[in-house]
């Protein structure tokens, strides 16, 4: 796993590219750049006014996160792809096991790191290179604050007239590359069931030291 753990969450938190959910329709037909720029900087600027995400209120930031962030990210898609090649071994039960213990990983990872957002970062998108008929892309966008500007990129497929994210690269990693590797040590020593055990146990303790 990425060593910089709190970096790495909080910036997926930051740049996180979505409204809630009611504004899906909303947002249908615009660019995935545009997109990626209008959302994230909404989602940017609710962790930056409200105190009681800066204190580390849990709830109230898991919350937020799973309003305007999850509704929009292929999580099948994500979460299919970190299994990798393992994916089509596993029962519909263990698939819908996976999937719900590494949501609940990524809105932690998510979570835990929305109190680290200061005022002074802000968002820059960077050149898209990209064909209108493109069902898949890649947004590439800054962290701006103090020290270096870090780069952080998205992968967004298409589906109708809507777009949503199933990779993120930040700091030179892709994040289902991350846990595809991880994953597969602990399938390959311990089976699906596993894997599944190994989160769940993750998310507990995790939930058990969390401040609420």
């Amino acid at each position: 796993m990425i060593d910089q753990t709190r970096t790495f969450g909080w910036l997926l938190a930051a740049a996180a590219m979505f409204f809630a959910p009611h504004a899906a329709h909303a947002q249908a037909g615009k660019a995935p750049d545009a997109l990626v720029k209008e959302i994230s900087t909404d989602v940017l600027e609710s962790a930056k006014s409200d105190k009681s995400i800066q204190s580390g209120d849990l709830k109230k930031v898991i919350a937020l996160v799973d309003q305007k962030v999850m509704p929009y990210i292929d999580f099948q898609r994500m979460t299919s792809s970190a299994v990798g090649r393992y994916w089509r071994q596993a029962t519909p039960e263990q698939q819908k096991r996976l999937q719900e213990e590494f949501k609940v990983l990524l809105v932690r990872t998510y979570s835990g790191a929305l109190s680290q957002v200061s005022a002074e970062q802000t968002i820059e998108l960077k050149p898209m290179r990209s064909q209108p008929a493109d069902t898949e892309v890649v947004v590439r966008t800054e962290i701006r604050g103090k020290g270096d500007p870090i780069q952080l990129d998205y992968r967004l497929s298409k589906a109708g007239d809507s777009w949503k994210i199933y990779d993120v690269n930040v700091l030179g990693v892709w994040l289902v590359e991350n846990y595809r590797n991880s994953f597969a040590q602990e399938i390959g020593a311990n089976g699906i069931d596993g894997l599944v055990g190994k989160l769940a146990e993750r998310n507990k303790a995790a939930a058990g030291g969390a401040k609420t």
